[in-house]
């Protein structure tokens, strides 16, 4: 048995076992701590991937266990995590399980992904761990900051409505998203090319911004996030055009 060709497979596991304990911690209340181990996650899978790429591992059980550990770690966990933080503000009775539907459509943005030959470079849609970034980082940086305007926001009925409806719209649409994933034979005068650098310029103008400011670290991910919705979309808006 070659060893090396199970390391991309273990890795996912640990995603998956990160997700798994940040669901855990976050019902417990301790949105902080799940956060953390949704960034563990995202670490977690970018390095599968990577390590797959490198040793040559892929195999059809790897791709079927990363859409499993996804749908926990980015499906699953930011959507418990919204819950509790709105139930921590105040929310009660129907409205506080509305967020718990960014993990039903997490599963199938992924499920779609699985059999969508089209998103084998780039995504159609928002990725599940973009999608989980902008909610995780959210519920941390106004758990960190319970003194902040936005800590109120998980408490009302219409930012729950309207946050849930975008997060799950976008996840499941069909506008095109540029993958952060470098791949050989990709030019650098592509647009595609050129949308990658200028998300890396802002997300170094968000750390400068957020560093200034004094604002929590976690800002500089939900800034960077929200902005590259933001590029997506009116580059999708032009090329239609």
């Amino acid at each position: 048995m070659d060893i090396v060709k199970h390391i991309p497979n273990t890795i996912t596991s640990m995603n998956l076992l990160c997700g798994a304990v940040g669901v855990t911690c976050a019902f417990e209340g301790r949105l902080e701590l799940a956060f953390i181990l949704m960034l563990a996650a995202a670490v977690c899978d970018f390095f599968d991937g990577f390590c797959a790429r490198m040793l040559d591992a892929h195999s059809p059980i790897g791709k079927e266990l990363d859409s499993l550990a996804d749908l926990v770690s980015f499906g699953l966990l930011p959507s418990v995590m919204f819950h509790v933080a709105a139930r921590n503000a105040g929310m009660s009775g129907f409205w506080g399980y509305v967020p718990l539907l960014i993990a039903v459509f997490s599963a199938l943005r992924l499920a779609k992904f699985n059999i969508d030959e089209a998103q084998s470079d780039n995504f159609l849609g928002l990725a599940t761990p973009a999608s989980a970034m902008l909610t995780g980082s959210f519920i941390y940086y106004i758990c960190s900051s319970p003194d902040s305007m936005m800590a109120e926001w998980p408490g009302k009925p219409l930012f729950i409505i309207i946050s849930t409806t975008v997060m799950c719209a976008l996840m499941v649409s069909r506008i095109p998203m540029f993958s952060m994933k470098m791949k050989k034979g990709v030019k650098a005068e592509s647009p595609i090319y050129r949308m990658r650098i200028a998300f890396i310029g802002v997300v170094c103008v968000c750390l400068v911004l957020v560093a200034l400011l004094g604002l929590n670290w976690s800002m500089v991910i939900l800034l960077s996030f929200c902005i590259y919705v933001i590029m997506n979309l009116i580059n999708a808006v032009t090329q239609k055009r």
